[in-house]
């Protein structure tokens, strides 16, 4: 390349960075003015969080998401949308999602055993004997199939009634290990009708809203009529909690797409950065009444539910028997370590959520509400599937999982604290899968409050 073009490029990139800061300036202070203080239905403050993400969580969740046994997810992109016909899938080629070759997976997480995180599962030896003693002492091997297939239908009843989320089977052929570094989340160009599809019957069918109240922003919505916030306000404890949760997420992806937004494209090489007027789009509270500021308060709420979840389970992991297992003995060691001291940083937190406020009325009318919680947010898992974009949907089935696990965490309080110190507990158990979407999910989580971070910055700079 000629030092020409060389400078002509250095030009256009200093000016870009020109133009960055004086939108920058003209930027109301979303973030400082209206983001702050004490968030509703908890008694905790936005500046705390703030600071307790950005020196003592981020860090160090940035780095155990580099960890092998965190950055391969396997994921089933391929399974059909089970509530309306497709439209077809992105052909952007930023949707695309780059399986990770079988030679790149580490042999310990791609033996396949769903809980290999348990040291007992990692000895090949025990598991041979194991299976051999199950051959040698079967009953009956003449099942018919009907009957074979009514046991795998009991055993996965059983095994999804504490689940919030409709879990991918990893022993389909369609299931493959994604490498999540290499396939960042960020803004692929996917929009329009098939986007809006999906937000919108997650919003208007799962959210427990009737027909007749609108959505801020609605443009169909009547002049009259009861309005969306003392609806909201109107509600039971955990209804309102269901909304904030699923605001908090769309809040939190949406800020992750500004952030990682393809700026421009020069002699194929993308460049990636801040799209301050898709943030101001979305957030500033001029340009969407008020409601940008609300979004990411749900956001920071969102960050305690799943911040209380790490701390309620931090227990099962402290367990000898637990073993975050890849292969590598030294990197495994080094992983649960690191693991265990966020743990311990989560515990360390003064104002978490109180989740024991949650179904707490007459026993049958609490489990029912709780029940009706739990299918609703499953709902919510499989409507993941109809997103168009891979790449979209590999980041939204994973943080929807994530969330469903933490649900999962903050309302088995009981099984967590029955579990055995050195055997693998019939009351609660993690997958790897499960485990992975949870700390994958939270840091999201703690990313997108320490983007937020950095925007406060760059205003005060730009002034």
């Amino acid at each position: 390349m000629s030092q020409g073009v060389r400078r002509a490029g250095a030009g256009q990139g200093a000016a870009a960075a020109v133009h960055l800061l004086v939108t920058l300036s003209f930027l109301p202070s979303v973030v400082e003015a209206q983001v702050t203080g004490v968030l509703d239905d908890c008694l905790c403050d936005i500046d705390s969080i703030d600071n307790f993400n950005t020196y003592k969580i981020f860090p160090k969740i940035k780095k155990l998401q580099e960890r092998d046994y965190f950055r391969y997810y396997k994921v089933n992109l391929k399974r059909p949308c089970p509530f309306w016909a497709e439209d077809g899938h992105c052909s952007i080629k930023d949707c695309h999602v780059e399986p990770c070759p079988e030679s790149k997976i580490p042999v310990g997480i791609k033996a396949g055993h769903s809980n290999k995180y348990l040291k007992m599962a990692n000895n090949t030896k025990e598991l041979e004997d194991c299976e051999q003693a199950n051959k040698l002492g079967a009953i009956n091997s003449t099942l018919s199939n009907q009957s074979k297939e009514a046991f795998i239908d009991w055993a996965r009843y059983d095994d999804s009634r504490d689940h919030f989320c409709e879990l991918d089977d990893e022993r389909s052929p369609a299931a493959q290990y994604v490498d999540l570094l290499l396939n960042p989340e960020r803004y692929t160009g996917y929009k329009g009708t098939s986007a809006w599809r999906v937000w919108n019957s997650i919003y208007e069918e799962n959210c427990f809203k009737p027909r007749s109240v609108y959505r801020p922003l609605n443009p169909l919505a009547p002049s009259r009529g009861e309005s969306f916030y003392t609806w909201l306000e109107g509600l039971c404890l955990e209804k309102r909690v269901f909304y904030k949760l699923i605001s908090g997420l769309h809040a939190s992806i949406n800020l992750h797409l500004c952030t990682n937004y393809l700026l421009e494209e020069t002699w194929g090489k993308p460049s990636w950065g801040p799209n301050i007027k898709e943030f101001k789009r979305r957030f500033d509270p001029v340009e969407t009444k008020g409601e940008g500021p609300r979004r990411l308060k749900n956001l920071y709420f969102l960050y305690l539910i799943e911040l209380r979840a790490l701390s309620k389970v931090a227990p099962y992991f402290e367990r000898s028997i637990v073993d975050l297992y890849t292969g590598n003995a030294e990197e495994d060691a080094d992983t649960k370590t690191l693991l265990l001291n966020i743990f311990q940083d989560t515990k360390s937190f003064p104002m978490h959520f109180d989740e024991k406020s949650m179904f707490a009325g007459d026993k049958k009318g609490a489990k029912s509400l709780k029940e009706e919680f739990r299918l609703h947010f499953k709902n919510i898992s499989r409507i993941m599937d109809c997103v168009g974009c891979d790449k979209c949907r590999l980041w939204g089935k994973l943080q929807t999982q994530g969330l469903g696990t933490a649900l999962k965490i903050l309302f088995s309080e009981k099984e967590i604290q029955k579990l055995p110190e050195n055997s693998p507990s019939k009351g609660f158990q993690l997958t790897r899968q499960e485990i992975v979407a949870l700390l994958n999910a939270f840091g999201r989580l703690s990313t997108s409050i320490r983007d937020l971070q950095n925007f406060k910055i760059l205003l005060q700079h730009s002034r």
